[in-house]
């Protein structure tokens, strides 16, 4: 089973086609990572961009494509004191019903990667 970056997805009908791009699939996965009682912040995470491109690229959301289906590496700072496998796992569920509800495509697992532990947190 090859991952591979994902590539805009295509809804076709007699009306027309409907392209979803990775951005706004990765806006949606923040969004909902961020709105999860724990979550600091979102990191960035440095990763390769491309089978043949040295580019870095800092993003906080990775998304790849399984066939039809979708994997979601998301980097998240967490507030110190938070129980650390239950935020991650409100992440995940939060996450996948937000972008399966808004895009119909199926959402086979996010992982969450605690990049760090905020030591204060910080009020509006």
């Amino acid at each position: 089973m090859e991952r591979r970056p994902i590539y805009p997805e295509t809804e076709a009908s007699s009306s027309g086609s409907c392209i979803i791009s990775e951005r706004v699939l990765a806006s949606i996965a923040s969004t909902a990572a961020s709105e999860v009682e724990g979550v600091a912040s979102l990191a960035k995470h440095t990763h390769i961009k491309g089978l043949f491109s040295q580019q870095r690229v800092a993003r906080s959301v990775v998304i790849t494509s399984d066939e039809n289906e979708l994997i979601l590496d998301l980097y998240v700072n967490l507030n110190m004191g938070c129980h650390i496998p239950t935020v991650a796992g409100a992440i995940q569920k939060n996450v996948k019903e937000a972008i399966q509800s808004m895009t119909g495509r199926v959402v086979t697992r996010v992982n969450v990667h605690v990049a760090n532990v905020a030591l204060e947190t910080q009020e509006a």
